[in-house]
């Protein structure tokens, strides 16, 4: 707490936002008054926060995850988290805590704390993952009511884009006040950010990250959803994160370049001996990710909506194909300088929780290292097309019952997450699979 004073104080802060991530990603936790947050030096919380669905209910089997009684857990802030928040009226700062029970454990349904247990598996091997996360996003109009469709933001013209534009310099201009708060905002928040593109969709752009430390760029995705959220309510729009928002526009997706150095030498183990090649470890994280990705994809695809992304039209990965400087499939392998050797996950989509979704991948990648196991033969030409089968699960519930039949991915981010996880999940698409939407009333009204 000394570290977190220190800031506090050179900053002139009065208010502090004390935050975690809860299961699906978003923020919770209290503001403080600055002598009051310092006082309860970190303070705690309901650990039932945890395990809250999307829509704040509870899953069935939620008293056998936490304790009836609705007790607290001791939340820990991260002095690496502390941030100013260039949004607040007054001097605020927010910071990210671990969660800790009462006998001092990292809390095991923590989404942060599942991460931190990957890497610790990691960090026993004595190997350190860097991460590089690219987010997709659209700007849309304002939509009060959720029975109409969303519909592109409109941009300084005026006009609402039509058109396919990745990479378009002039689409990218139309939101320039936007992008130029969404820069300052970031610059203040010490977020990492690289470039940014216009994606094909209306309105829909894509923001790289700086690669670095998997926790440290997790909890930047994390921070960087609230920042641009903000961003877009500033100049009177919606940003969003659904991974299938309309339904004639492509899905947005959060792809994960990931590597592994070795602490001791510094080097990247993907690398092979010369330019093009790649090393037995690398292979072997491919493999894993093969075997594995099927069954870690509800960490990828975590709401009911993430299933509507995957399909052959949309440059959406459907399989599990890996393949080198290939974009249609799930799994990429950039070309790249020995040093950048690295592989793309393509698979999560940007709705899913940042912290999980490394995790995931992080885990399978780490099985197939430890098995050995052989990936397939790098696919050369276009993985799938239109009409060809989809081998990724097309509903969240088909890809939980395929997580619950994993014992190897429970092992790693543990059984009680796991039973957690599955338990919101599943109350989510059972609460989802009671609405009656528009398509049956159309169709099956009166033709039944």
């Amino acid at each position: 707490m000394e570290a977190v004073a220190s800031f506090l104080k050179e900053n002139a802060i009065t208010e502090v936002e004390s935050t975690l991530p809860d299961m699906t990603g978003n923020a919770r936790g209290k503001f403080y008054p600055t002598e009051k947050f310092l006082a309860e030096k970190g303070g705690k919380i309901p650990e039932t926060l945890l395990v809250q669905t999307v829509n704040g209910e509870w899953a069935d089997n939620h008293y056998d995850i936490v304790d009836p009684t609705d007790r607290d857990m001791v939340l820990e802030p991260d002095p690496n988290t502390l941030r100013l928040v260039p949004w607040a009226d007054e001097p605020t700062a927010l910071v990210i805590n671990d969660c800790y029970t009462s006998d001092g454990e990292l809390h095991p349904l923590s989404s942060r704390s599942v991460l931190r247990r990957v890497l610790s598996l990691y960090e026993k091997e004595g190997l350190r993952p860097v991460i590089a996360p690219e987010v997709e996003f659209y700007l849309v109009q304002k939509n009060i009511d959720p029975d109409y469709e969303l519909k592109p933001a409109t941009g300084r013209s005026g006009r609402r884009e039509t058109a396919r534009q990745s990479y378009s310099i002039d689409a990218v201009n139309e939101f320039n006040p936007v992008i130029d708060t969404l820069y300052s905002y970031c610059d203040e928040l010490q977020l990492d950010v690289d470039t940014l593109i216009h994606e094909s969709g209306a309105a829909q752009m894509e923001i790289n990250f700086l690669h670095g430390d998997a926790l440290s760029l997790a909890d930047q995705v994390f921070i960087f959803k609230r920042t641009l959220r903000e961003t877009a309510l500033k100049h009177g729009m919606y940003a969003t994160f659904m991974a299938k928002p309309m339904q004639n526009e492509p899905g947005s997706s959060m792809h994960i370049h990931q590597s592994l150095i070795d602490i001791k030498t510094g080097q990247n183990i993907f690398a092979g001996t010369k330019e093009g090649q790649f090393s037995e470890a690398f292979y072997h994280y491919v493999g894993g990710l093969q075997k594995y990705t099927p069954h870690a994809i509800s960490f990828y695809a975590p709401n009911v909506n993430s299933y509507r992304r995957f399909a052959p039209e949309i440059a959406a990965p459907v399989n599990f194909e890996w393949g080198i400087d290939n974009r249609t499939a799930g799994l990429r392998a950039p070309e790249a300088p020995l040093a950048a050797t690295r592989l793309e996950n393509r698979f999560p989509g940007a709705d899913c929780n940042p912290y999980l979704a490394i995790a995931a991948s992080l885990a399978c990648g780490y099985l197939g290292m430890k098995s050995g196991i052989k990936p397939a033969a790098p696919a050369a030409g276009i993985t799938a097309e239109e009409g060809d089968p989809v081998e990724v699960a097309r509903s969240l519930e088909e890809a939980l019952r395929l997580l619950e039949d994993c014992p190897e991915l429970q092992d790693i981010l543990g059984k009680r997450f796991i039973d957690a996880y599955v338990g919101v999940k599943r109350a989510e698409f059972e609460t989802f699979n009671k609405v009656i939407s528009s398509w049956e009333r159309e169709f099956l009204l009166l033709t039944v």
